[in-house]
């Protein structure tokens, strides 16, 4: 018999006050990180925080994003091939409507988290019933969800939701999460070059010398406001030429982020003659530097090799400032491979509600998630 209760909620200011104290592992599930989803999500996307209790205690608290593919434009324009094609009908036809027990604008397990004293399996039934639920909230809305997917976890986590029911879901390996670790020993970002090998010490060499001319800044909430409009210029560019894209951020995204988070979410902006051409973001985790959103001009990005530059730098930053890991996430994992950082596998959960295909779910799934074929370097000596 389960005996945890769950309970959702639409707005962090329905949060019970423990909500905060289980949250303590990961940034991304705090109220002022959800606070950031509540206003200024993706417009395709709609976010639920399911709340789990024993009696009057809560034990566990989880995320869940809807998203109506069905509302983009575009999956992503730089790859056009048979195959494209196919994985868009595929997501238009049988999959447009997906609920992820995670966040699928990050990589990592930031999908729950449980106190110490909870029962894990019987938490993990509980926000399955949640999920059945919301099912029910969406269907009433003329919105039936086609996929459930649980996401990221390392391999061994897996095994706790198979004790619990989850046989018919099917296992996935999605890009790994790329992860830069800072050496014990390294105190300036001069130490980490000196780790390098000579044909990445040249490549940084080189990529610092593209970059002469350009300004970076360190930009504040009314700058982000000022440049907001060329921002999102700058982010939609990248955005929309990725291989795949299940949704664009809002334009107030960064702004409303600064505006909750101030000093902990960085925002650099990279300047050419008084232009901005380029911004990254990073957010401070713990002991972890985690990379976010970026963009840039792509005609300038590849003449002064701005893309390595803010790697570069946001490495510098982890180092200077003391931090043990900078998560640089998934997708270029060549160039993130070729500055240090290392592939972490993460795996998945996914179920089409169609008993029927999800019969198929292994050959439909590399359609889903496009394979990235890449070759992994070794910069260090």
């Amino acid at each position: 018999m389960n005996l945890y209760t769950y309970q959702l909620y639409t707005s962090t200011t329905q949060h019970p006050e423990q909500w905060n104290r289980l949250a303590v592992d990961t940034v991304f599930l705090s109220s002022a990180y959800l606070e950031v989803l509540e206003k200024s999500a993706p417009t395709n996307m709609t976010c639920h925080f399911i709340g789990l209790f024993d009696g009057e205690t809560l034990i566990g608290i989880a995320l869940s994003q809807f998203l109506d593919l069905n509302q983009l434009e575009s999956f992503g324009e730089r790859d056009q091939c048979v195959k494209t094609y196919i994985r868009n009908f595929v997501f238009r036809n049988f999959a447009s409507h997906v609920l992820f027990v995670g966040n699928n604008m990050l990589t990592g397990q930031h999908a729950f988290a449980f106190s110490k004293d909870c029962e894990t399996a019987m938490a993990l039934e509980t926000l399955s019933e949640a999920t059945n639920e919301l099912k029910t909230i969406f269907k009433s809305k003329g919105k039936k969800v086609h996929i459930v997917t649980y996401k990221d976890f390392i391999p061994e986590e897996v095994n706790l939701f198979k004790k619990v029911g989850f046989d018919d879901f099917y296992e996935f390996n999605s890009q790994p999460n790329m992860v830069f670790s800072v050496r014990s020993n390294w105190n300036t970002e001069q130490d980490y070059i000196d780790a390098l090998t000579k044909k990445y010490r040249d490549q940084y060499k080189r990529a610092r010398k593209k970059a002469l001319g350009i300004e970076k800044r360190k930009m504040l909430l009314d700058d982000i406001i000022a440049h907001e409009a060329a921002i999102y210029e700058l982010y939609f560019h990248v955005a929309k030429n990725a291989p795949f894209n299940t949704f664009f951020l809002a334009k107030n995204h960064f702004s409303t982020f600064k505006r909750i988070f101030d000093h902990d979410f960085l925002f650099y902006g990279y300047f050419l003659n008084d232009k901005m051409i380029g911004f990254n973001t990073m957010i401070k985790n713990g002991k972890s530097l985690d990379t976010y959103f970026l963009g840039y001009d792509d005609s300038i990005q590849r003449e002064k090799m701005l893309y390595l530059n803010m790697l570069y730098d946001m490495i510098a930053y982890a180092i200077k400032k003391g931090y043990e890991e900078v998560i640089f996430s998934r997708t270029a994992l060549e160039i993130k491979s070729s500055v240090g950082a290392k592939p972490i596998k993460t795996v998945g959960l996914i179920k089409h509600e169609s008993g029927i295909l999800n019969r198929y779910m292994s050959t439909i799934f590399p359609y889903l998630e496009p394979e990235m074929v890449w070759q992994e370097r070794n910069p260090f000596q």
